[in-house]
């Protein structure tokens, strides 16, 4: 059963971050089904008096996905080497997913709250928990995952060829696979009420968009490039 508090999570006297580390090696205590249900963050605040998720189902989900890609490329590639094996486990897990996501929750987070906060003088001042920042990367990194680890798992044989259209297509997963990943980010700050002009939060598009649109009048083969800096 989920423990439930009644003060604010980063203005109460009670500390839950090490409740929910805990949690990680606990996995009975895990609500895997409560993990991936986004609609429920106005019920978590209604009940538990916070946004962000108190269970890291979903961060452990992630992670063991992330593993189990990057031994399925390394198979592929034939990296049997455990050392190179490791580090791209490694480097997939704690720095595509963990160490990026950090970066771009505490991003989020800042901005969010010092300039997209409604002051309101007939309401209690609300502020974006960090850990609801990071729920927002965690929610975007999967679809992300889908497509560049998945999808393009089983299309490596078509988008590494030295052809035009294996650049398009490869740049083409690149660029909707992070263009949703803002897109969702945005609709994880627009959410909340006390949040305006989140617009901002899909900004980043464009730029992915200008990307690809020049990686395609250059010949840049995204995947090609990426394969290349993993495997050789």
């Amino acid at each position: 059963m989920l423990p439930s508090y009644t003060t604010n999570r980063f203005n109460g006297s009670r500390s839950y971050i090490p409740e929910y580390l805990r949690r990680i090696i606990h996995y009975p205590q895990m609500d895997i089904e409560y993990t991936f249900c986004y609609r429920t963050t106005s019920w978590r605040k209604q009940t538990k008096n916070q946004w962000a998720r108190d269970d890291p189902a979903f961060i452990a989900i992630l992670v063991l996905f992330m593993a189990v890609a990057a031994i399925a490329y390394s198979v592929a590639f034939n990296a049997w080497n455990p050392v190179t094996l490791l580090r791209i486990m490694f480097w997939a897990a704690f720095i595509e997913f963990l160490g990026l996501g950090l970066a771009t929750a505490t991003l989020g987070w800042f901005v969010a709250n010092k300039y997209l906060r409604v002051q309101s003088l007939h309401a209690v001042d609300q502020k974006v928990e960090w850990l609801y920042a990071f729920d927002v990367h965690c929610n975007s990194f999967f679809p992300l995952f889908v497509v560049l680890y998945v999808l393009q798992f089983f299309l490596l044989p078509l988008i590494l060829g030295t052809g035009f259209f294996s650049t398009v297509i490869a740049n083409s997963m690149y660029a909707f696979a992070f263009s949703y990943y803002f897109y969702v980010t945005f609709l994880g700050y627009n959410v909340l009420p006390f949040l305006h002009h989140t617009v901002l939060f899909l900004y980043p598009i464009g730029a992915v968009g200008l990307f690809y649109v020049l990686s395609l009048l250059f010949r840049f083969n995204c995947s090609v490039f990426v394969m290349n800096y993993y495997f050789g």
